[in-house]
């Protein structure tokens, strides 16, 4: 008899900040804009999608579909939600400039 295995949800393993803190950085290292849509979208699911779109102002059903995969928000939305998830995002260089 075949065992039926259950989707993998990331966001069922974010219950707390670090372990946000780690995900986000690890994706943001990866450069890839789609990626930290989906992202984003997993730590607001973690966090309550209802609480999120309260505290951001937004619609629920609207962030579902504003953090798809393939998704492009708005920039503004994007910063709407991170304030609402408490996130902040640092910018550091990694390339030396010498002059």
């Amino acid at each position: 008899m075949a065992k039926k295995l259950k989707k993998f949800d990331i966001s069922n393993y974010l219950k707390d900040e670090k372990t946000i803190a780690e995900y986000l950085n690890a994706i943001l290292e990866e450069g890839d804009q789609d990626l930290l849509i989906s992202a984003i979208g997993d730590i607001a699911k973690a966090k309550g999608m209802k609480l999120i779109a309260d505290e951001s102002g937004l619609g629920r059903e609207s962030l579902y579909k504003a953090f798809l995969p393939g998704a492009k928000p708005r920039f503004e939305t994007v910063l709407k939600v991170l304030n609402a998830l408490g996130v902040n995002i640092m910018v550091g260089s990694t390339k030396k400039i010498t002059g």
